[in-house]
C-alpha cells in the first residue's frame, strides 16, 4: 500500500504583510489569503482526500476548511490539531523581524533591546520560543498522530496536511529520516502561500506496520502553485520586501526546484 500526502502552506495572512515574526500568533488570512485558498481549494476538487488535518491557526484553518468545503461525498474528515503548528517565537512574535544582528553583541544583549535577528542554529531560540530541533520533535509527534495511523489500514489512503511554512519542511525532513535510502540534503523552505508538496510513504517489503520499520519516502512534488498563476505574489503586489520572500517562498526551494536537484527527487 502507498499512502500519499499532500502539504498545503496556508494562504496569505495579515501577518504576512508585516515584517513581524508570527509563529503562533494567531492572524486570519487577508483578503488575497481568503482568495489564495478558494483557488486551492476548486484546484484540488478533483482529488479525493481521505483525511484532511489543520493546523488550529486561524490561516491553516481556514485554507484547510476551503479545501474541505470542495471535496465530494463520501467527505474526508477533518482534523484539526496543534502538532502542525507553525515554529514558535516566543517573545518575538509580533515584533519586527532582522536578517542578521549587529556585530559584537551577544543574543541576550539584543534581545533585550527587541531585536530578533533569524537564528541559524538548530539549537538556538528566542525566549519563551522553540529552536528548531524543538520544532523537529514536534514533526515527529505530528508523524505519529497524522501519518502512521493511515500506515495501518493496509490500503492506499491520500490525506492532505495544511501547515505553516516551516513546520511542513521539518514534517517531511522527519519523514525522510524513517527512510534510510533517502536523500537529506535537500532544504524544503520556502513554500509559498497555498503551494503543495507531496510525499509517498510505504513500508518497506510491504510488511506490515510496526514502530521502526524502515520506510519508503519519496518527495515527487515540491512547492507547485499552478493555482496561483494568475494572483500577485501579495495583496499590494510587493515581491521585495527581504522579510516576505523569509516567510513567503521566494527562497532557496524556489531556486531549487528549478536546479538539477529538483530533477533527481
Amino acid at each position: 500500500m502507498t499512502l500519499t500526502v499532500t502539504f498545503v502552506r496556508h494562504g496569505e495572512s495579515l501577518d504576512n504583510l508585516k515584517e513581524n515574526w508570527g509563529g503562533w500568533n494567531d492572524a486570519p488570512l487577508s483578503d488575497l489569503g481568503r482568495k489564495q485558498a478558494v483557488a486551492v481549494g476548486e484546484y484540488f476538487a478533483s482529488t479525493k482526500f481521505d483525511s484532511i488535518y489543520a493546523s488550529d491557526l486561524l490561516r491553516a484553518n481556514a485554507t484547510g476548511q476551503a479545501i474541505h468545503g470542495r471535496q465530494h461525498e463520501p467527505f474526508p474528515s477533518f482534523i484539526v490539531t496543534p502538532k502542525i503548528r507553525e515554529q514558535h517565537f516566543g517573545e518575538a512574535e509580533g515584533k519586527p523581524w532582522t536578517y542578521s544582528s549587529p556585530e559584537h553583541q551577544t543574543l541576550e544583549e539584543l534581545f533585550a533591546k527587541g531585536i530578533y535577528p533569524v537564528l541559524f542554529d538548530r539549537d538556538e531560540k528566542f525566549p519563551g520560543a522553540e529552536s528548531l530541533n524543538d520544532l523537529a520533535a514536534r514533526a515527529e509527534e505530528a508523524i505519529m498522530e497524522c501519518i502512521v495511523p493511515h500506515l495501518r489500514f493496509g490500503k492506499d489512503h491520500h490525506i492532505a496536511l495544511v501547515s505553516h511554512g516551516l513546520c511542513i519542511s521539518e514534517v517531511i525532513a522527519a519523514l525522510l529520516r524513517s527512510d534510510p535510502d533517502s536523500r537529506r540534503n535537500i532544504s524544503y523552505t520556502g513554500l509559498l502561500n497555498t503551494a503543495w508538496t507531496r510525499v509517498t510513504v510505504s513500508i518497506k517489503g510491504d510488511s506490515a506496520y510496526s514502530e521502526g520499520v524502515p520506510l519508503d519516502v519519496q518527495v515527487t512534488h515540491v512547492n507547485v502553485s499552478d493555482h496561483l498563476k494568475d494572483f500577485t505574489i501579495t495583496s499590494d503586489g510587493s515581491q521585495d520586501s527581504e522579510a516576505r520572500k523569509f516567510f513567503g517562498g521566494g527562497g532557496e526551494i524556489a531556486d531549487a526546484a528549478q536546479s538539477e536537484d529538483r530533477n533527481s527527487l
